[in-house]
């Protein structure tokens, strides 16, 4: 081999020595770092058009760090205090373990209760309260509930059910489900019990996802159809936003009624996105949205009203969703503070607090 041939032989060899070397470095085929260069610029415009999902809150463009970070998938839906459901609104397929052995009889003779902050609503011959679904329809009467939905909320079947008690024989009828299987209407709304009723009276089931209520005896929503009559613990909006001092977590807030709100680190504040859903909103209850009137100590720009997946509004502080827990008893109360690792009381400048209260607190 003359001494050109070994030049090129040797330039050849270096030349695929600085390729292996450029592969390692970019983690990908050689040549692809050119176009690289260019995803961060195209990821920079999605991010800026994503900005408005929260009303253009101007301080989403200072987020870092774990304050933008998107939801994560409901693998661990229903499970406690924890990640919620996926089901939109139609609760675990694990609550219908706890289901009583009542769930999936017949309805028997329905009858009429007063129930407290609902006004009255239908139960079963049992005194199991009955249920409807929004997203099912009554005109033509459909339901929409099929699967997980129907272990956690049984279709109740058409076949024994009678009307008496305040109930009109010419309100009830049927529609045959996808399963071939008759389930008994009121007022042309498919009828549901609840796998989480335990007891006679109970009523669980209300508003859970913001699309489930008890049946008033005509087939409307057990609540509208009190007129307006007062809602229970659950439902009670909140009346203002404010600051207050704990003796632990500092400078944290409060809804109108002295609960401590959180945010949920699986929920995505840009883009928004919802992770606490079906059974999850057992449990945490999302804030009303406030009139700016009544917020104290919280800069304007960071209040916002944001609208869940099922169409009901929520309020949101620093574009992040926040929620009452249901574990709290008393204002002060902090006891949904670090369940999980993944909620958090909310301070006054909108960010998560982290700092754990004392036993006693």
């Amino acid at each position: 081999m003359d001494t050109s041939e070994q030049k090129a032989s040797q330039e050849a060899a270096q030349d695929r020595q600085q390729d292996r070397h450029d592969r390692c470095a970019d983690g990908a085929p050689h040549g692809t770092r050119r176009r690289r260069t260019v995803l961060p610029a195209a990821a920079a415009v999605a991010v800026i058009l994503l900005a408005g999902a929260c009303g253009g809150s101007p301080a989403a463009k200072e987020r870092t760090g774990d304050d933008v970070r998107p939801a994560a998938n409901g693998s661990g839906a229903g499970k406690g205090y924890g990640y919620g459901s996926d089901a939109g609104g139609y609760g675990s397929s694990g609550a219908a373990k706890g289901a009583s052995p009542a769930a999936e009889a017949q309805a028997g003779a329905l009858a009429v209760r007063d129930a407290t902050g609902l006004g009255q609503v239908v139960t079963d011959a049992k005194g199991f309260t009955l249920y409807r679904f929004d997203k099912d329809t009554a005109k033509p009467p459909a339901s929409h509930c099929d699967g997980d939905c129907a272990a956690a909320w049984p279709p109740v079947p058409a076949e024994g059910a009678t009307a008496s008690g305040g109930v009109k024989a010419s309100d009830l009828g049927q529609v045959m489900r996808s399963d071939g299987t008759r389930q008994l209407t009121l007022g042309g709304w498919p009828v549901y019990r609840y796998a989480k009723d335990a007891a006679p009276g109970d009523t669980k089931g209300q508003g859970v996802g913001g699309t489930w209520n008890a049946l008033a005896p005509d087939g409307g929503k057990a609540a509208a159809a009190a007129g307006g009559a007062a809602k229970g613990k659950d439902e009670a909006p909140a009346a203002g936003l404010s600051v207050s001092e704990h003796p632990q977590l500092g400078r944290i807030l409060v809804d109108g009624q002295g609960r401590t709100l959180y945010r949920f680190a699986k929920d995505s504040a840009w883009p928004m996105r919802f992770a606490c859903t079906g059974s999850c909103l057992d449990t945490w209850k999302p804030a009303k949205p406030v009139d700016r009137a009544k917020v104290r100590g919280v800069a304007e720009k960071l209040v916002t009203t944001v609208t869940r997946p099922d169409g009901t509004e929520q309020l949101a502080v620093d574009c992040w969703p926040v929620y009452w827990f249901t574990g709290d008893t008393k204002p002060g109360d902090v006891n949904g503070q670090g369940k999980q690792g993944v909620w958090f009381a909310v301070d006054d400048k909108g960010r998560k607090v982290t700092a754990s209260p004392s036993p006693a607190a």
